[in-house]
């Protein structure tokens, strides 16, 4: 999956992280979050550091300091309309799975440049296709316009949260 960015929803000021497939119907896959991670996220992707380590920064921070990888992250399961994930680590060869909310599995992988992914079904379940006539080649901006279009149309029940 690409990471779109976060966005708000209005009028509901709903913190919502977006994400797209790199390949197929590259369907749009949001969750919403909560406002602290969702800054968190941003914070990441807008290179910003911070005068002392937010949590996820801490995390990477432990993660590195004991030889940790984070090999990726994966979006597991929609249950319940909550959304459920998983940090795949690597140390000294064992690997190991740990459940993880979506949005601070994202928080740490961009942190480390890992890899996120989302399980098919829950693709299937809560993704949709964002279609522009002459949409080939379109840019993640004319994505974004696309994605608060449709958001005009729906409410937060219909994805769940993280």
């Amino acid at each position: 999956m690409e990471l779109i960015g976060v966005r708000v929803e209005l009028p509901a000021n709903a913190p919502i992280v977006l994400l797209r497939e790199r390949s197929g119907a590259e369907r749009l896959l949001p969750i919403f979050i909560g406002a602290p991670e969702a800054t968190a996220i941003a914070l990441a992707l807008d290179g910003v550091v911070t005068p002392r380590p937010m949590t996820h920064d801490l995390i990477r921070d432990v993660f590195a300091e004991l030889g940790v990888v984070v090999d990726k992250v994966v979006v597991t399961e929609l249950r319940d309309r909550t959304f459920f994930a998983e940090l795949h680590l690597v140390r000294d060869g064992e690997h190991h799975v740990v459940s993880s909310r979506p949005s601070d599995a994202i928080a740490i992988a961009v942190r480390t440049g890992a890899p996120i992914f989302a399980a098919e079904e829950v693709i299937d379940e809560a993704g949709y296709v964002a279609t522009v006539e002459g949409a080939e080649g379109e840019e993640p901006e004319d994505v974004v316009e696309q994605f608060r279009e449709f958001l005009d149309s729906v409410e937060p029940e219909d994805f769940g949260s993280d």
